[in-house]
């Protein structure tokens, strides 16, 4: 009984110190690519429609009623301090700095990173990436770093239309359901609002982008097993970029905002 349980567990750490060194070594070879032309432009732009252009509504649409839910449940808490004119500070400042960059990472990387594994794990169990580089083309280059270089665009532009639309939705809750006034409302937005409240949240935009689409590549890129092998790299792509998001917005949040 202790034997196998010692052996199960030495193999298990095993799996994880060869994943994440496997992990390492392709992130290096991603930055160090991406730095380096040329550069597939065809590519990387319809990347950018995919991934950030075709994304815009359901980060949109999810943006909106986060705002209007947040300014629902700030009035319900803080009417019972009469504290009701803070609500729009709250609002603002968690869209920007938290809810924004995080709700807006996990559903691309629901939708993208998803596609993105899915995409290359048929090209790879298909043999298709065997074929990119028997034509002297590199897969890396033509496969891994337009989705790179797009997500790590698209998602701080994503983010800005995130804040804004989910400050909308806080303001139309505001003033046309709970009755506030509506040029005081916007006053109050902006009046503690700083540049740096919107820069964090974008500078965790561009570290989400890019954990999303190095999750997603890398899932494909080293998936088998043929379509059982596929499904299993897609849903191991979501999963883990979205747990890497969680964990990174908690240790960018403690160094952006160390006092």
């Amino acid at each position: 009984m202790i034997v196998s349980t010692v052996v199960t567990v030495g193999e298990a750490t095993l799996r994880f110190i060869n994943t994440l060194g496997s992990l390492c070594l392709f992130i290096l070879k991603v930055t160090s690519y991406c730095f380096r032309p040329p550069y597939y432009w065809r590519q990387i732009l319809l990347e950018l429609y995919k991934i950030g252009y075709l994304s815009l509504p359901v980060v949109g649409l999810t943006a909106i009623f986060t705002g209007m839910v947040l300014a629902l449940q700030s009035y319900t808490g803080f009417s019972r301090f009469s504290a009701e004119s803070a609500i729009a500070t709250v609002v603002v400042l968690s869209i920007t700095r938290e809810l924004g960059p995080v709700l807006g990472g996990l559903m691309v990387a629901g939708r993208v990173g998803a596609s993105i594994a899915a995409e290359i794990g048929t090209m790879r169990v298909t043999e298709q990436i065997d074929a990119l580089a028997t034509l002297s083309t590199n897969p890396f280059k033509y496969l891994v770093v337009p989705r790179i270089i797009a997500s790590v665009i698209s998602l701080p532009l994503l983010v800005l239309c995130a804040d804004a639309i989910g400050v909308l939705g806080g303001y139309i809750v505001s003033v046309h359901k709970l009755g506030f006034n509506s040029a005081l409302y916007i006053e109050q937005t902006f009046k503690y609002l700083k540049a740096e409240d919107v820069r964090s949240g974008l500078i965790k935009a561009v570290v989400f982008g890019f954990v999303i689409a190095l999750f997603g590549c890398y899932q494909g890129y080293f998936s088998k097993g043929g379509a059982q092998g596929v499904g299993r790299a897609t849903t191991n792509a979501v999963v883990s970029s979205s747990i890497a998001i969680l964990i990174l917005n908690y240790v960018l949040t403690s160094i952006l905002f160390d006092q």
